[in-house]
């Protein structure tokens, strides 16, 4: 690859169910996305398997991945987004879609703020850095949560950023996927040095003990 290739990143999107996952890669992305929706059915929705409450009007639902693509012209990089499905009996899918990201985003929705704790948890422990963009819904009846809110909500650390958006704007999606590139560039930095100090010295080489000899004979 030349210099002037750009550097393709995958990200994950993660979160609860009707969260605004697909939306959000649906807008940001250059290509038709791929998405795996299907029809809720009476047998999901009007028995309590997934929660309807605050998205009533919610019809269909993930049941593998969305995928789409977007181009940082500026940043010299392709983003690869990888959308996950936020019911619980499709989780399994989790460990494949996030293989190899740089980082993720999880959504969270006004409404139903701690439905994310679980995409919170899964991230955290696998070391993976990730922001959480709080989706800024419409409904007039829906709180505004403040960052500060949100953190405490979720018991993030200092460092997590946490950022307000609306997952259908195009403009505000692409803001929350380049905050979690410098993010995880700079966590990146970070662990780099606290690797490099925690590291034991390497060993003398054989030269330096023949020098060390050739000095005390």
């Amino acid at each position: 690859m030349s210099s002037d290739d750009p550097i393709a990143l995958k990200i994950v999107v993660g979160g609860g169910f009707g969260v605004g996952k697909t939306t959000m890669i649906g807008a940001v992305s250059e290509i038709k996305p791929l998405s795996t929706e299907e029809t809720l059915t009476s047998a999901s929705s009007g028995t309590g398997t997934d929660r309807l409450e605050g998205i009533e009007n919610k019809a269909t639902t993930t049941v593998a991945l969305d995928f789409g693509r977007i181009t940082l012209q500026k940043q010299n990089m392709v983003l690869l987004l990888f959308g996950t499905p936020g019911q619980q009996r499709f989780w399994f899918t989790w460990d494949d879609l996030s293989l190899g990201a740089i980082g993720a985003v999880v959504l969270a929705d006004t409404r139903r703020l701690l439905d994310c704790f679980a995409a919170v948890e899964y991230f955290e422990s696998r070391d993976v850095p990730f922001v959480v963009a709080v989706n800024e819904f419409e409904a007039d009846d829906a709180y505004r949560y403040s960052s500060e809110e949100v953190r405490d909500a979720l018991e993030l650390k200092p460092d997590v950023p946490v950022l307000l958006c609306d997952a259908r704007d195009p403009a505000s999606a692409k803001h929350v996927l380049v905050s979690l590139v410098s993010y995880a560039h700079s966590v990146s930095l970070r662990r780099a040095r606290e690797q490099a100090v925690q590291a034991p010295p390497p060993p003398a080489s054989p030269l330096q003990y023949s020098s060390d000899l050739g000095a005390t004979s």
